[in-house]
């Protein structure tokens, strides 16, 4: 997925300030995390952003209502809720894009002046029914008949809330002349827009054909100015796509920052939900052409979180907060459940008793156990130090068959924008190795005094499986970096093949990196099992 330049960036969409983060949020983030984790491992220049929306009518009103102004609204919830809970997730990003930023007003000030001054923004009126939720304008038939209290009245069909109807006079973007050029980029690109699914939908909305589009508001001040016409701020659409480009065009200083802006431009992948699709399909794509900018390589439309059936929303109260499932589970198997029990791209439901169920075979009883076991039969029959192994047999060289194979399918899930599937493949290597233990008997081979010592058979199966669970830390390292950082700690291994984060996922697989000799410690069991779970 990284280009010639060896550079890898990555975006999660900007987080609307209007409430505190729920787990569909971190769903979100945790996939970004993992991804970039694992681009860095195959030693790439990465790049993660994230950050958040601040400006709009839907985030004026939240804070009208809480009696402070927009601004005090939004440092409040990015100090209390949207950075800490990064440090909640144990996220790695490199860059926090905030809209009020005034690095980012400028830079935005001057990307829509060049597209005025080109005559691609011009002034007109529009009528229609508007979704304070969505922060847009919606076509009619994409309106839904409301129910019990909303009877009688249209309703958006992501919130379920009733639309408004508004009037302005404002500025518009001439999209609709962007329309053949982005058909003949779809074609172009198919992996533009991932996955197929959500490409299909574009491909169709487009086809329809496109109207231009109303950038700008009148009827409140929380926005960026136009530099032209103060009397209007910017539609909070139009500001806050551009936050993927001005993060790399200025640092929090406002100093310009072109050496970033050429190392990573054009994203490698925007991350979105589906509910977000168009605005990055449709309008970011046409906004770059309009500037003559690269456009991303691809954006990346995962499904919903659903709870009792319905989309994860505070609005219906049934977002969950990601530090509720955190501070019982641990930000590890949060991590582990999210991106391994839902089909990236698709819809998925969080249960509390799934995630137990998950948190207590695969965790506790499958990697966790066979890491503590190794360390524990290391330190039984060879005192701690890792025996000198013998010559492998069929069942040994199987294994490394398996972690070969592990580490090529798990790439080719990462590239594939799959992180399922990249843990399915590296899960292989942990179900392998748990029933090689079951098979070779290692606590029956000690007792036979002529298999039990250096270069016999028992130091042979205890180092295979040491290997496999080197192999296990660094492929793991990305999506379970504090239990894959304790596994890398009891094998001991930082001592001559360096830190964690830098060993290679290419080379993983490969048996022979452990030196006889290194102490192999038992420290505390990876996953502790749970026995109460409830909530």
């Amino acid at each position: 997925m990284a280009d010639a330049k060896n550079s890898f960036y990555l975006t999660t969409p900007i987080y609307y300030v209007n409430d505190a983060p729920h787990i569909g949020h971190a769903y979100t983030t945790v996939a970004a995390d993992m991804l970039t984790r694992w681009h860095r491992q195959r030693q790439e220049d990465v790049w993660f952003l994230t950050g958040t929306d601040e400006h709009g009518q839907k985030v004026m009103r939240t804070a009208e209502s809480n009696g402070v102004t927009p601004q005090q609204w939004a440092d409040k919830l990015v100090d209390e809720a949207w950075v800490p809970v990064l440090n909640t997730l144990n996220a790695k990003n490199d860059d926090f894009i905030r809209t009020t930023q005034p690095r980012h007003e400028s830079a935005v000030q001057e990307f829509i002046s060049k597209l005025h001054d080109q005559g691609d923004i011009y002034a007109g009126s529009y009528e229609g029914p508007y979704c304070v939720g969505c922060e847009e304008y919606k076509q009619a038939g994409e309106l839904l008949d409301g129910t019990g209290e909303h009877e009688g009245q249209k309703v958006c069909p992501i919130h379920g809330y009733p639309v408004e109807m508004l009037s302005e006079q404002n500025y518009f973007f001439a999209m609709s002349k962007y329309q053949d050029r982005l058909l003949a980029f779809y074609e172009e690109h198919p992996e533009f827009i991932q996955p197929a699914s959500a490409r299909n939908e574009v491909l169709g909305f487009v086809k329809q054909g496109l109207q231009d589009l109303s950038i700008s508001r009148n009827t409140f001040d929380w926005g960026i100015p136009l530099p032209w016409d103060s009397e209007h701020v910017l539609y909070v659409w139009f500001d806050a796509l551009l936050n993927y480009m001005t993060a790399l065009q200025k640092n929090v200083d406002g100093e310009d920052t072109p050496e970033l802006f050429e190392k990573y431009w054009p994203a490698s992948v925007h991350l979105v939900g589906k509910d977000i699709l168009r605005f990055h399909a449709v309008i970011w794509p046409a906004m770059l052409m309009a500037a003559d900018l690269p456009l991303p390589k691809t954006i990346f439309a995962h499904g919903w979180l659903l709870v009792g059936g319905e989309k994860m929303s505070k609005t219906k109260l049934t977002g969950i907060a990601p530090s509720q499932i955190i501070d019982v589970f641990g930000s590890d198997a949060f991590r582990y459940y999210f991106m391994r029990a839902i089909q990236f791209g698709q819809d998925g439901s969080f249960s509390w008793e799934d995630m137990a169920a998950q948190y207590n075979a695969a965790l506790a009883n499958g990697w966790g156990n066979l890491a503590s076991r190794l360390a524990a039969m290391v330190g039984k029959y060879f005192g701690g130090a890792l025996p000198q192994a013998g010559e492998f047999t069929d069942a040994d060289q199987h294994i490394a068959d398996v972690a070969a194979k592990a580490v090529a399918d798990a790439e080719a899930a990462i590239d594939a924008i799959s992180p399922n599937h990249a843990i399915d493949a590296v899960w292989t290597l942990v179900d392998a190795l748990n029933l090689y233990i079951t098979e070779q008997e290692p606590w029956k081979v000690a007792k036979d005094e002529s298999l039990a010592g250096q270069g016999g058979r028992l130091a042979t199966i205890l180092v295979t499986a040491a290997e496999g669970l080197r192999a296990l830390a660094v492929l793991l390292n990305p999506v379970m970096p504090i239990a894959a950082g304790k596994l890398w700690d009891s094998l001991g291994a930082e001592d001559y093949l360096g830190a964690l984060d830098a060993q290679p996922v290419a080379t993983a697989g490969e048996f022979g990196q452990l030196k006889p000799g290194t102490t192999v410690t038992k420290g505390e069991a990876l996953f502790p099992r749970l026995e109460d779970t409830s909530n």
